[in-house]
């Protein structure tokens, strides 16, 4: 019996994780003119490469990138659907050719490239850039979203025993009830949709991959944004779990298995990959980090993507309900950088902090504007750095000038032999 019970709450906790990641995942392909089964088959299988590449160690569940959504817009439109999953292949094949830069370099090297200094801030803007798309979405209808707020929350609170791990699940229930209650779920696309798809369904979804280097000039530089938000998502699910994920299994395996996951995605003609952060905030939530979660997450994302009716009913979700858990998801993933910053005790008092962490912050943040954004460098015609990409890196250089190349460059000859006297002191004791 109680191995039923376990079965059944781990389904529960898994099928969270699929809610969580289900409407950015189908989101994607429906503004593209991709399909929204193959985004969920390569999510899943996608998923189940990258715990098999990071030997299973990190609860990552990776699902469609929306940095990519304008480049597969300008690829599809100048040159064809085809040209651009074939430059998601190309996008994999620099994420493997990283990966063996970073395994080459050393993850000791990469991690002081990304200091609390650095990566908490960074958490803080992945958090608060997602919040305007949660605060829109909820923004339909407020009521249902505040509803679906309190669901969550009072759950987390509240609850207990098992209830208190799944407030994402409550709260979309309790959600989706209230919505009904109110008529404003559309149960058309259950209605219209198959009950099962084939192989031979699949196989007419899947668009054979093309490849053109004018096609890749605009999709693969934008593999420079995700990379970024990898190394940023990877950074905040370990202060989540509360691990070096750098050091095991390294930084190195973890992007060839998202590098892995988006080359399969581009052959079978769905989005790009990425790590998820709405996956991270339900880890956040729930305090429960076993990757088995994931996995089954995972498998359940397969097996959806063959049954078109519960796809359909997943689909119904009202945009306010998915909008006010977003609301809970993002504001957790910033908290996790507060939290970040203060745990590390970081001295704003030294303006060298401070200068970084602001200036990561107001680039960031100011990428709300849209299209109005000033912090933006254009590297092409289609394609730019801004937001995240571009305080990411204006922060890893600046910590990199400040903290690591200056102290190297003005440190007096005699206080760099006495460190390297202090360091090999240090090491020597180590050893003994």
């Amino acid at each position: 019996m109680k191995k039923n019970q376990s079965l059944l709450a781990n389904g529960l906790l898994s099928f969270q994780h699929v809610l969580a990641m289900f409407g950015a995942t189908v989101l994607v392909p429906f503004i593209t003119g991709l399909d929204p089964s193959l985004a969920l088959l390569s999510a899943g299988i996608g998923t189940l490469l990258f715990h098999l590449v990071t030997g299973g160690k990190v609860p990552v569940f990776l699902g469609s990138s929306f940095a990519f959504i304008a480049g597969i817009q300008i690829v599809s439109k100048n040159f064809g659907m085809a040209y651009a999953t074939g430059s998601f292949m190309a996008v994999g094949a620099l994420y493997v050719i990283i990966s063996l830069l970073v395994f080459l370099i050393g993850s000791d090297k990469i991690k002081m490239l990304f200091p609390s200094i650095v990566t908490g801030p960074i958490i803080i803007v992945i958090g608060l850039i997602l919040s305007p798309v949660a605060v829109g979405m909820a923004s339909e209808n407020w009521l249902v979203a505040i509803i679906t707020i309190l669901a969550v929350v009072l759950t987390g609170i509240i609850g207990k025993g098992f209830i208190k791990l799944i407030p994402i699940v409550i709260g979309i229930f309790v959600g989706y009830l209230a919505a009904f209650a109110l008529n404003i779920i559309d149960f058309a696309p259950v209605l219209e949709a198959s009950w099962f798809y084939g192989i031979g369904d699949f196989q007419n979804m899947m668009i054979a991959p093309k490849f053109s280097l004018e096609a890749m000039a605009v999709i693969v530089p934008i593999a420079i944004v995700s990379l970024v938000e990898h190394i940023g998502d990877i950074t905040t699910n370990g202060v989540v779990v509360g691990r070096n994920f750098f050091k095991s299994p390294g930084l190195h395996r973890t992007l060839l298995g998202d590098g892995i996951a988006t080359a399969f995605a581009g052959l079978i003609g769905a989005p790009a990959n990425t790590t998820y952060s709405e996956n991270t905030g339900v880890l956040a939530v729930t305090g429960n980090y076993n990757p088995n979660i994931i996995r089954g997450a995972a498998v359940i994302a397969i097996v959806l993507s063959f049954i078109g009716k519960f796809g359909a009913i997943i689909r119904t979700i009202p945009v306010p309900v998915m909008g006010g858990v977003s609301f809970v998801l993002f504001g957790m993933i910033a908290s996790i950088g507060l939290r970040t910053l203060v745990e590390s005790k970081t001295d704003f008092s030294n303006l060298k902090n401070s200068i970084i962490v602001f200036s990561i912050l107001i680039i960031g943040i100011v990428s709300i504007q849209g299209e109005g954004n000033p912090a933006a460098i254009k590297i092409s015609e289609y394609a730019s750095f801004e937001g995240l990409s571009l305080a990411a890196i204006v922060g890893i250089s600046l910590n990199a000038i400040i903290n690591i190349i200056a102290p190297k460059l003005f440190v007096s000859k005699t206080d760099r032999v006495e460190r390297q006297n202090k360091t090999s002191a240090k090491l020597a004791f180590e050893k003994e």
